[in-house]
């Protein structure tokens, strides 16, 4: 599985994934020239765009996309909520598994304040990998088997959010809003305990927060207890 990192972060999310036979991209929250040069300049190449929800920094560029040609795949309330229209617009439901070249994908629910966001597992035909992809949820009521590649949102742990309020960078009333509506590293540690790592070769950590995480930390942590490559965005 190749993945390649065109952005991450509350500023803009966007990922390119190829099995060598089919490009995809996940989320399109950054300009649609800033994806153009990321895919070097071979965006036509690419089969699909999977937005995760209808946040800016997740479906910024899927209007201009949907305009160059390109398949959008999202929940019906992601397409509400961004007003995205058209036959290259398609919505798909949770655990309603469809195929696009030669991945089988798989959307699940998530838990984020928007309306009907979805996370994705990514199976491919051509060589048999697994990708889980989420990001922008506190939980993940699912559990799954034989995944090679995860790319998870990890934006936060209690300790640096602590700090945080403490410094005045974030306002206390803010707190709860984060807590539940983003993923800690505690919690995404748990998640990894609560799935089938046998065959995870490689760890995308996403959507780290600037003031309330430690990339170094996050690493180490996760690395412990896989013992996968672990790349922090």
């Amino acid at each position: 599985m190749q993945i390649t990192v065109l952005a991450s972060g509350s500023t803009g999310n966007a990922y390119r994934i190829s099995d060598g036979k089919t490009s995809l991209l996940l989320d399109a929250g950054i300009p649609i020239k800033a994806i153009q040069v990321g895919c070097q300049f071979k965006v036509t190449q690419i089969r699909g765009c999977f937005v995760s929800h209808a946040h800016n920094d997740h479906s910024k560029a899927a209007k201009e996309l949907a305009r160059l040609g390109m398949d959008i795949y999202t929940s019906q309330g992601t397409i509400d909520a961004c007003k995205l229209t058209g036959h290259r617009i398609h919505a798909v439901k949770a655990l309603e598994e469809i195929t696009v070249g030669t991945f089988q994908v798989l959307p699940f629910d998530v838990e984020h304040d928007a309306p009907e966001p979805l996370g994705f597992l990514f199976t491919s035909i051509e060589t048999g990998e697994k990708l889980l992809y989420f990001t922008d949820t506190y939980y993940i009521k699912y559990r799954f088997q034989g995944l090679t590649h995860i790319m998870a949102e990890c934006n936060y742990d209690k300790d640096s959010l602590q700090r945080s309020v403490d410094a005045g960078y974030i306002p206390l009333e803010l707190v709860p809003r984060l807590m539940k509506s983003h993923m800690s590293l505690e919690h995404f540690l748990d998640l990894l305990r609560a799935n089938d790592l046998r065959k995870v070769r490689q760890i995308y950590l996403l959507h780290l927060s600037d003031n309330n995480s430690d990339e170094i930390r996050f690493k180490e942590e996760v690395q412990k207890l896989t013992g996968a490559e672990v790349y922090v965005c």
